[in-house]
C-alpha cells in the first residue's frame, strides 16, 4: 500500500463524518446509529438519502449542498476514494453529510426499517456475469426494502446499456412504479438540477460519446421478487482503471 493511501487512512480515523464499523459491531447489533441516524447522528428529523457505491463522494456532497434540508449518506468499501468527499464536506462545512466505509450487502445492518427516504445508485458495475452482485438485482432490492420508506425512490444512473435494460426489465416484471426512464439523460438539458450533476468519471463517459441512462422507480409489493431473463445487450464494458470484460 502506497504512503499516500496510508496517510489518507490515518487522517480518516479523525474524520467526524466518516464511520468505519467493524463486522463484529454489525453482526452483534452494536452499531450505534441503526434506526437513530436522524436523532443521534444528524440531530434533526430531515429525510435521509443514501448513495450506494459513492466513490469519491462527489454526488453525495453536491446533493447535500443543493438540499440542506435533507441528510445524505455515502457508502463505499474503498476508503481512499471516500477521503475526498469526506474531507470536502468537513471543510465547506456540510453538517448534513456522512460517509460509511462498508460493503453494500451490510446496509440492513446499518439502517432501520423505513429510515431511508431514497437511494442513489450512481454508475454501479453492471456485473455482466453475476446476477446476485448487480445492485438492482432482486437480492439487493430485497435488502433495500428492509430499510427504504414505503414509497421511497431508487435512482439509477448508468453508462451501461446492459445495466439499464436489465433494471428496466426487472422493474416492469415486478410491477414497480416508474417515475422516470430515459436512455439518454442529456439529450436535452434535465429540468431537475439534481440530474445535471456530473461526476469526474461521468464526464469521461460523455466525452467518449457514451450516453447516460437514468431510471427512477418505487419498489414495493408483498409478493416474491422475480428476476428477468438474460436477453440483454452485453457491451464490452470497461470501467476506468479496469480491463474490458464481456
Amino acid at each position: 500500500m502506497g504512503k499516500n493511501k496510508l496517510s489518507k487512512f490515518a487522517e480518516m480515523e479523525h474524520f467526524s463524518n466518516l464511520l468505519q464499523p467493524t463486522w463484529e459491531e454489525l453482526v452483534k447489533g452494536s452499531f450505534p446509529f441503526r434506526g437513530k441516524w436522524g436523532s443521534d447522528f444528524f440531530r434533526n428529523g430531515h429525510p435521509i438519502v443514501a448513495e450506494l457505491g459513492c466513490g469519491k463522494g462527489e454526488y453525495t456532497v453536491t446533493l447535500a449542498g443543493l438540499h440542506p434540508g435533507r441528510n445524505y449518506i455515502g457508502l463505499d468499501i474503498k476508503g481512499a476514494r471516500m477521503y475526498t468527499g469526506a474531507r470536502e464536506a468537513l471543510q465547506r462545512p456540510l453538517p448534513n453529510v456522512a460517509f460509511i466505509r462498508t460493503k453494500i450487502e451490510n446496509t440492513p445492518l446499518l439502517f432501520g426499517p423505513g429510515e431511508i427516504s431514497a437511494l442513489w445508485l450512481t454508475f454501479p458495475d453492471p456485473q455482466l456475469k453475476k446476477v446476485r452482485k448487480r445492485l438492482t438485482s432482486t437480492f439487493f432490492i430485497g435488502k433495500y426494502l428492509s430499510f427504504l420508506k414505503p414509497g421511497g425512490t431508487i435512482h439509477l444512473k448508468t453508462d451501461s446499456i446492459f445495466m439499464y435494460q436489465y433494471t428496466s426489465a426487472l422493474v416492469r416484471l415486478n410491477g414497480f412504479e416508474i417515475l422516470a426512464d430515459t436512455a439518454d439523460l442529456y439529450a436535452t438539458e434535465p429540468e431537475d438540477e439534481v440530474l445535471s450533476i456530473r461526476t469526474f468519471y461521468e464526464k469521461q463517459w460523455l466525452d467518449r460519446g457514451i450516453p447516460v441512462k437514468y431510471l427512477a422507480f418505487r419498489p414495493g409489493g408483498e409478493r416474491e421478487l422475480l428476476e428477468p431473463g438474460e436477453d440483454f445487450e452485453k457491451e464490452a464494458y470497461r470501467s476506468f482503471g479496469r480491463s474490458a470484460r464481456t
